[in-house]
């Protein structure tokens, strides 16, 4: 089960990401674009999705995910109590970076791919010692 605080936790891992209010619940936007929304009474939450990743999901697992009136713009809600944590964040990260700014996603994969054990840049070379002038 993930918790109201686990949710919270993840969404504002990623790179600005900010919590505010919409209509009364919490939403999580990047620069004002809402990637998720919690609602916390409920247990649940709802993402942005593709269209593609909502069918598929709500087709295998529909006592976890369902479609929202807003279903055609791709937001899919998800059963908190249900969700395989390791899901809910490859979702969520989906759902964060389709709305993101291409630059913030840019740097945030190319902090990753640095993490992910890929080879930093070599270190620049030292500087060559400067020859001496012959006097005249």
């Amino acid at each position: 089960m993930i918790s109201s605080d686990d949710l919270r936790k993840l969404a504002l891992s990623l790179p600005e990401a900010e919590e505010q209010d919409h209509f009364g619940k919490p939403s999580f936007r990047v620069r004002g674009k809402i990637f998720a929304t919690h609602w916390v009474e409920q247990e649940g939450a709802v993402l942005k999705l593709s269209l593609e990743e909502q069918d598929s999901l709500v087709q295998a697992q529909p006592d976890v995910f369902s479609v929202t009136p807003w279903g055609h713009q791709g937001w899919t809600r998800v059963e908190l109590r249900r969700v395989d944590r390791a899901l809910l964040e490859e979702l969520l990260v989906g759902a964060w970076r389709r709305v993101a700014p291409k630059r913030v996603v840019a740097q945030w994969d190319a902090g990753a791919s640095a993490d992910a054990g890929k080879p930093a840049a070599p270190p620049e070379a030292p500087p060559r010692p400067r020859r001496r002038r012959r006097a005249p």
